[in-house]
């Protein structure tokens, strides 16, 4: 049992960072669930307790994808590429700075993985509209990529594995944005920093201000969007949209701190944007039974039965010994011990399992409230963050290395590996620490 439950574990990680032919990260996840609960470490029983985990934070996901892809039938990102080029008025410069807001602001409003698959096919679009050379869009590419995924650590509902992570610690939404917003934020801008220093000599000093005839990538899985009788109206629709959309997410966190499952509040901010669409254009809602990637519930679930299984058979209790001194200090001690951890577990396993792994061992090793979450929370940060230093980190990074290779720019594992090494482990441990500051100094004296 043991060692089946292991190997299923090893081998799956393997097909899901190599992906032989392109082959869906959810098919040897599930495979390898499958040989796990063959293996009997995961009963029938745990089963349960497994979905009543995952389900909320995979309908917030799928809801939230949902929101996005209905917002792309509205033309709203091709939109928003052509506002971008205008508000950085030539300056490339001014341009690395908004592709970076962008980002943001996309993983905040939907989720890491959703900003990913929206962003990059924009900006690949739009550097080539701008006519860039390879060198010249990497800046641009990179970190927003990089700025993309970190950001799924401000706010626990942009990211489906620290969602899930929220529910085995019995952490709600809204504390977690409270502890968590200002230190991640802070060390998204120095990340950014870090960045900017990095591509200085290479950013362009001017780019067009005006780009015409965007189209999607022959690879972009949508059509384009409807016509609008004039600029006017189709920009006071889209801020209309937007506003929605910001709404659902304040709505969000409303729910969680009133003890409303997230889960309700993010499926019906999808059903009246599907019935927008509806009036508005006239699309059944029909079509997203095809285009909403259901696989990340199967994925979620699969991984997460092979974790469990890993906790069954005493992976929990091994890492309890060798974790409990790690944690044992200082809070300081614990965040940056923890979250250096995670990094590192990361960048060698992959963030998903890693995060799980980490969250389930610090539930059984009896710590007072404050540590615990101090320690989830540097868990988080060296998972959404630190784990950026590998490009098999995170599932978020390989599809952004997928995506820029089949919009034709160039950029090796090499490449990646030079830049990252030199901006991710200084703004993890400075995230850490203000982490630590934060969550001590505001929150120390409610929590104890």
């Amino acid at each position: 049992m043991v060692w089946m439950t292991i190997l299923s574990f090893v081998v799956t990680l393997i097909f899901i960072l190599w992906r032989p032919r392109g082959v869906n990260e959810a098919i040897p996840a599930t495979i390898g669930a499958m040989f796990v609960l063959l293996s009997g470490s995961v009963s029938l029983k745990d089963l349960g307790l497994i979905t009543e985990t995952i389900s909320g934070a995979a309908i917030t996901i799928i809801a939230t994808i949902v929101m996005a892809i209905v917002l792309e039938s509205f033309g709203f990102f091709n939109w928003v590429a052509e506002k971008l080029a205008a508000k950085a008025k030539g300056s490339g410069i001014r341009l690395f700075w908004y592709v970076n807001l962008l980002c943001f602001l996309m993983t905040l409003f939907f989720n890491n993985d959703g900003s990913i698959l929206i962003t990059t096919p924009i900006l690949v679009m739009l550097l080539n509209n701008m006519g860039l050379k390879n060198h010249q869009k990497i800046p641009y590419l990179l970190s927003g990529g990089l700025v993309a995924t970190a950001s799924s650590a401000p706010i626990g509902v942009s990211n489906i594995v620290n969602l899930i992570a929220l529910k085995i610690v019995h952490m709600s939404l809204y504390l977690h944005t409270a502890m968590m917003f200002v230190p991640a934020t802070l060390g998204l801008l120095f990340l950014v920093f870090l960045l900017y220093l990095r591509f200085k000599k290479v950013l362009p000093k001017t780019v067009p201000t005006k780009v015409t005839g965007l189209s999607r990538p022959s690879y972009h899985p949508l059509k384009p969007g409807p016509e609008y009788s004039s600029e006017k109206q189709r920009s006071r629709f889209m801020r209309n949209v937007l506003l929605f959309v910001f709404g659902v997410r304040i709505s969000l966190f409303v729910a969680s701190y009133i003890g409303i499952p997230v889960s309700v509040m993010a499926v019906i901010g999808s059903l009246i944007l599907l019935a927008w669409r509806w009036a508005y254009l006239k699309i059944p809602p029909l079509d997203m039974i095809k285009k909403t990637p259901w696989y990340i519930l199967v994925f979620a679930f699969s991984m997460y039965v092979i974790i469990y299984g890993l906790n069954n058979i005493g992976l929990t209790d091994w890492l309890i010994g060798f974790m409990r001194p790690m944690v044992s200090g200082s809070l300081l001690h614990a965040s940056v011990t923890m979250g250096t951890l995670l990094s590192v577990l990361s960048n060698i396993f992959n963030n998903h399992p890693a995060l799980m792994v980490g969250t389930l061992t610090l539930t059984h090793m009896g710590l007072d409230m404050l540590t615990l979450k101090v320690a989830y929370l540097a868990n988080v940060i060296g998972s959404d963050m630190g784990s950026l230093l590998l490009p098999m980190g995170t599932l978020a990074t390989l599809m952004w290395m997928h995506i820029i290779r089949k919009g034709k720019v160039k950029f090796s594992w090499w490449e990646y590996v030079k830049v990252t090494a030199v901006v991710i482990p200084p703004a993890t441990l400075f995230t850490l620490v203000v982490l630590y500051y934060w969550v001590s100094g505001l929150f120390g004296g409610a929590l104890q």
